[in-house]
């Protein structure tokens, strides 16, 4: 079983063979730091301690942050919207937040805008 990880590297790598491949990621990954370190770094293994998941996460962020693709990473997560692992520089947890705080931001503008003008 690929990770989501390797599976963005494989398309990166032979584009091919995923047809639209640059149109489905976009050239963005090729750039990527994460590239060249371990994969595991980004992704948990099973039944990982928490003290152990927190120092891995953090050292992926640091991995992320020396990165000149952090941004196109995390909006490629927030839209797909990928489940697990570190994506640029946010983790699962983290990029549910942000997707929640857009979600009410989007409502909220949805209702500003159907609101009959006062005046």
């Amino acid at each position: 079983m690929l990770l989501p990880h390797q599976a963005l590297q494989d398309a990166a790598v032979v584009p091919s063979q995923r047809g639209h491949a640059r149109d489905e990621a976009g050239p963005w990954h090729a750039e990527a730091v994460c590239r060249r370190d371990e994969a595991g770094l980004f992704f948990a293994p099973s039944k990982e301690p928490t003290a152990a998941r927190l120092a891995r996460e953090e050292a992926a962020k640091r991995v992320c942050a020396r990165c000149p693709v952090m941004v196109e990473c995390r909006e490629h997560a927030l839209l797909q919207p990928e489940p697990y692992g570190v994506w640029g520089g946010l983790t699962a947890a983290e990029r549910r937040v942000v997707l929640t705080r857009r979600r009410r931001r989007e409502s909220e503008l949805q209702r500003a805008a159907a609101m009959p003008a006062a005046g």
